[in-house]
């Protein structure tokens, strides 16, 4: 079984270079794919979907 590796705000906003509000207004608008819920208060992203949205955005 592969399992996939997620990453935590902090740590997208180091590899996106995204600011926190950055990070969450383009979640709202679209640009940015929306994390997944990991527990009750916990939200991360799944390293592929990272790994598209930077082979995709043109500021990237």
């Amino acid at each position: 079984m592969i399992v996939e590796k997620h990453y935590r705000r902090t740590e997208v906003e180091e590899i996106t270079g995204l600011c926190r509000s950055t990070l969450y207004s383009m979640i709202s608008e679209g640009k940015f794919p929306r994390p997944i819920r990991m527990r009750a208060k916990a939200v991360a992203w799944p390293e592929s979907k990272l790994i598209e949205w930077l082979e995709n955005w043109p500021a990237a």
